[in-house]
């Protein structure tokens, strides 16, 4: 009976001791089973599109013999490589979510990057190397310049004589202005308009002008007047009709010999009624099309107003 009794203890005893190492090692399982989803959340995170199998790690587990002596039970072992498998897998998700931020960092970089060169240069500038990229000038109709010449002052009759009057003292600065007479009709008529814008006379320049153009438009005297009707309209404190001017020079007439003077111009003008990015375009589009076969004042001016226009 006593002996009976003994065995009885002895088994409590070891039922008692069972019970905690049990709980143990169902806390452990539960452990390793929360590792191992996360191990695969991790792993689709960072091989997107991978295998839903596991992928063999980088870090193996320590097999050296004598370290596993140090651990007092198996349970207490595996407990530790739990603990050492869970900061590993805390630094890994750290690292994966760091390097998810600093990839969205750059796509926002690169995507405002990208919206600064689309604002730039806007996706019609591939066609700049063409005179229809320009940007549409709104046409405005010039008013005729009246030639003071055709109509002089008259003087009423039985009247005393007066001072001239101003279109009879026009008259007079016109008729100072000499024609040329060379034999070249198409020179003749240019220069005559030459010499009148000279002579800031610049309506009665613009209607010389507008006669060469129209009289003689695939010549290169047309790419001459049409350049200085612009400049003319230029001085005359008209940008707008100056603007028209100039861009129908160079649409018309691009190999003409004063094509990228009045495409530098045109830039000028531009700026002038205060349309800045127009302006720059205008000018790069001076680079793109003519570079260095622009004349070298065309390129020192054009310089001058990019700055100007802050290009």
């Amino acid at each position: 009976m006593m002996k009976h009794v003994t065995l009885m203890g002895v088994a409590a005893v070891a039922i008692a001791a069972a019970a905690p190492a049990q709980a143990q090692d169902q806390t452990v399982t539960k452990r390793v089973d929360r590792l191992e989803k996360e191990m695969r959340a991790v792993q689709r995170q960072v091989f997107p599109g991978g295998a839903p199998t596991f992928f063999e790690g980088e870090i193996a587990p320590d097999n050296t013999p004598g370290e596993r002596a140090k651990a007092a039970t198996p349970i207490a072992d595996l407990t530790a490589r739990v603990d050492a498998l869970e900061s590993q897998l805390q630094t890994l998700t750290g690292q994966t979510e760091q390097n998810a931020y600093q990839l969205r960092e750059l796509e926002k970089q690169f995507t405002a990057y990208k919206a600064e060169m689309d604002r730039r240069f806007p996706a019609e500038a591939a066609a700049e190397a063409t005179p229809a990229s320009l940007p549409v000038v709104p046409t405005v109709k010039p008013t005729p310049a009246v030639t003071t010449a055709a109509a002089p002052a008259k003087k009423p009759a039985a009247t005393p004589a007066k001072a001239a009057s101003p279109d009879a003292a026009r008259l007079a600065l016109v008729k100072k202005v000499e024609i040329p007479s060379t034999g070249n009709e198409q020179q003749d008529a240019y220069d005559y308009g030459f010499r009148l814008w000279d002579a800031k006379l610049y309506p009665e320049a613009e209607t010389q002008l507008k006669t060469v153009v129209t009289k003689w438009p695939k010549s290169n005297q047309a790419s001459f007047a049409q350049n200085l009707l612009g400049r003319a309209y230029l001085d005359e404190g008209k940008p707008s009709l100056a603007a028209v001017a100039f861009y129908n020079n160079y649409k018309d007439r691009p190999s003409g010999p004063r094509a990228p003077h009045s495409l530098m111009y045109m830039g000028v003008a531009l700026e002038k009624l205060g349309r800045k990015a127009d302006a720059c375009k205008a000018f790069r589009e001076l680079d793109d099309v003519y570079g260095d076969k622009a004349p070298q004042d065309v390129r020192t001016d054009a310089a001058a107003a990019k700055a100007k226009a802050g290009c």
